[in-house]
């Protein structure tokens, strides 16, 4: 098993077909499948062997697939890391993973020089360029055959509750979300899908290009997200597929020709955090579309549940997958009932094989079979799960437990507000105070007292925030998910960027 054959079954049904699209150039699925081939051929000759790293240090673009597909046909491991990494941040991965080759398109940022186990470096362009390589590679490779257990890429968690953990994915757990994405999505061959979001990251990586190039269909690449390019895709390349974040579909929202941008998409999915039933809600009323959403985690190699087509319930994140169990647990491990609040368990065929180097955190990830995700959900009579928290993010003030999504939800009934964020900042009589951070629309001006007698409607007094406070932006990951981890430390030191109240 390899998951690079699923490249070259498209290769072979649609050879002529457009794979990939970046800023710079198309590429047909024959194309692809032989700059692949030209690239694992040549990394077979610098004495890249099965099971080795690779490092991918890069942003979006046709080279950055036909990488890490070359990798995969050679046998070795792809570990895809964020480009926007510093040399700090970059260092103790490296130190962890050992790649024995890196692709990057700074090299000079990184002076990785000291890396003793580094025996190549591959840029992006230059003197030692991706050109060169793959002009000295054979346009035929037999790929490289590997067990379904082997480790088929290496992904590290953003490190939003501590150090990035590296999560082995095997052939068989891409494969199998691969397969699931495509099936739920109803993907073909005719679909072109957009993607601005990380390929280092689980979401751009397995949920958009891996079920993508499984189909056959053709992949659209932005390196970022910007608004002017984002839309001219739509238009210019006939995107039916349309992937985004909740930040982006709020702002598609403010677009008073909205409905006529859209008119080549058939499908909308959030990915990063689940969206606002008024959000959801409003994007339907605007567009005629649904906004799909699934749950799922680096760990999980994307999908665990599906918002269907045929019943999509606002607010769930929908039911089990095909071949996916979900149970919610109690702190002891015990198995809850209907609509009952516990940390959401997974097993399945997507399950990741476990954390690089780290047994002991592996072992604390799993009861058994069942991976605890960290995450505080319950399931209907239905079977559709509802996240109401991260464990971690829970906040205790004087004595009860307090959802900051719940908090957030009954915010995002507001008009004026855009995004927020609700965080428990310590306090010496209620242990922690609540405190909502909030970016509002067109910076339109908020009333604290207005604010919280709204609250006081919709919540218990206690879940109503101490504190509103105005900021210009919110700290997020580069796949777009908020990272109150991060914006709790810039609370505390002092450096989150406050929005002055106007005279």
């Amino acid at each position: 098993m390899n998951i690079a054959s699923n490249m070259e079954a498209a290769a072979l049904q649609f050879p002529d077909q457009m794979a990939l699209r970046d800023e710079a150039r198309i590429m047909s699925y024959q194309e692809l499948n032989t700059e692949a081939n030209r690239i694992a051929s040549a990394l077979r000759d610098l004495g890249l062997r099965p099971g080795d790293h690779v490092a991918v240090l890069a942003p979006n673009s046709c080279t950055w697939v036909a990488f890490y597909f070359g990798v995969l046909k050679s046998g070795a491991v792809p570990v895809t890391l964020p480009h926007s990494m510093t040399k700090a941040e970059l260092d103790p991965i490296l130190d962890d993973c050992r790649p024995n080759i890196v692709f990057t398109n700074a090299p000079e940022r990184y002076a990785l020089d000291d890396k003793d186990y580094i025996r190549h470096l591959i840029a992006d362009q230059g003197d030692t360029g991706l050109a060169d390589l793959v002009s000295s590679g054979s346009d035929r490779f037999d790929t490289i055959e590997r067990a379904s257990d082997d480790t088929g890429a290496i992904l590290y968690t953003g490190g939003t509750t501590g150090v990035p953990k590296g999560v082995m994915l095997t052939h068989a757990n891409l494969t199998a979300s691969a397969r699931t994405v495509s099936r739920y999505e109803r993907s073909t061959h005719e679909d072109r899908a957009l993607c601005f979001l990380p390929l280092n990251h689980v979401f751009g990586q397995i949920h958009i290009m891996h079920s993508t190039i499984l189909t056959g269909g053709g992949l659209v690449l932005l390196s970022s997200f910007d608004m002017p390019s984002f839309l001219a895709a739509i238009d210019r390349f006939a995107v039916s597929k349309l992937y985004a974040v909740p930040t982006v579909f709020t702002r598609l929202l403010s677009l008073n020709d909205l409905p006529d941008r859209l008119r080549p998409v058939r499908y909308c999915f959030s990915a990063a955090a689940s969206m606002a039933k008024e959000l959801v809600n409003a994007w339907k009323e605007r567009t005629g579309l649904d906004i799909y959403e699934a749950y799922g985690m680096t760990e999980s190699a994307s999908m665990v549940t599906f918002n269907h087509y045929d019943r999509h319930v606002v607010g769930s994140v929908g039911t089990p997958v095909q071949g996916v169990e979900v149970q919610i647990r109690d702190q002891a491990g015990n198995v809850l009932g209907t609509n009952q609040k516990g940390e959401i368990c997974i097993s399945g065929p997507n399950i990741m094989k476990g954390y690089l180097n780290r047994p002991q955190d592996t072992a604390r990830a799993f009861w058994g079979k069942w991976f605890r995700s960290g995450d505080v959900g319950l399931m209907d009579e239905d079977s559709y799960l509802f996240i109401v928290d991260r464990i971690k993010e829970l906040i205790i003030s004087g004595g009860e437990n307090v959802s900051p999504r719940e908090v957030e939800e009954a915010l995002y009934g507001r008009r004026e507000i855009e995004e927020c964020a609700v965080i428990g900042l310590p306090d010496q009589e209620y242990g922690e105070r609540v405190v909502a951070y909030i970016v509002t629309r067109q910076q339109q001006l908020i009333d604290p007292a207005e604010l919280k007698a709204y609250l006081k409607t919709r919540l218990s007094p206690f879940k109503v925030p101490k504190a509103f406070i105005p900021v210009s932006d919110l700290p997020k990951s580069s796949a777009g998910k908020l990272l109150k981890r991060t914006l709790k430390e810039q609370v505390l030191q002092g450096t989150i960027k406050e929005v002055m109240p106007q005279e």
